[in-house]
């Protein structure tokens, strides 16, 4: 076969291939004005919600900001005159005073962001610093059950110390043996063992020393184990006559 035939060849058949597209685009004329239709009103929908997305991450990392500036700003220190210039408050229940409502409106307004999660602990932790120790604990306890596992973390070890502090020691157990059982990057398992351990001294002080004999052994060059070490040695101390 020469070149000229092989060529007129291909020619019909991409003419023939051609014509039997248009032939099915043009009984399926409606199928594909809708298919099309319906690819640029989700593409048209991703990219609206991307957007909004962004503005409300933008949002919610502003009032957040916003927050954690009046979270940081110092406190007067007494017989101390301020300095020209710094913002201070008069105590730390002011300054949780006035951060407070702005961390409650970003875990409100943007629970789904990591900005929300984090809102709704220090909401928590701000409500104690001003004397709500009921909201406190309310709000602590939604961040207990937040998906972002380090604010939990964080939550349950703060909640187990409330609990502690007012008598409910069983409620206190189950969450440091929780937060042992799945340590997270912000509360390791030494820590909630040393909490644990901390709350069994007095009531059960063989448990206290078995858990900070763990410690001292599995955690050796870190603070956990030096703690642990020391509560130990004054455990074992002979009283002097």
């Amino acid at each position: 076969m020469d070149t000229q035939t092989r060529h007129a060849l291909k020619q019909d058949t991409f003419v023939q291939a051609t014509a039997t597209g248009l032939s099915w685009l043009d009984e399926h004329r409606a199928t594909v004005i809708r298919a099309s239709i319906a690819i640029v009103i989700v593409v048209a929908l991703f990219f609206a919600a991307l957007i909004i997305y962004n503005n409300r991450s933008e949002r919610a990392a502003s009032l957040f900001g916003q927050a954690m500036d009046i979270y940081n700003t110092p406190v007067a220190q007494p017989g101390q005159p301020a300095e020209p210039g710094v913002k201070t408050y008069a105590s730390a229940a002011e300054r949780a005073k006035a951060a407070y409502p702005l961390f409650e409106e970003v875990a409100n307004k943007y629970s789904w962001l990591k900005e929300g999660a984090n809102a709704r602990y220090l909401a928590g932790m701000t409500a104690l610093a001003m004397g709500q120790s009921s909201t406190g604990e309310n709000e602590l306890k939604k961040a207990a059950d937040s998906s972002n596992s380090n604010v939990a973390a964080l939550a349950k070890l703060s909640l187990a110390g409330i609990y502690h502090q007012t008598g409910r020691d069983p409620l206190a157990i189950e969450l440091y043996q929780q937060l042992i059982a799945k340590p997270t990057a912000t509360v390791p398992a030494s820590l909630a063992k040393l909490q644990l351990a901390a709350l069994y001294e007095s009531s059960k002080p063989d448990e206290a020393k078995k858990l900070y004999a763990e410690i001292k052994d599995q955690d050796k060059g870190t603070a956990a184990g030096q703690i642990a070490a020391q509560k130990l040695q004054g455990a074992t101390a002979v009283p002097q006559q």
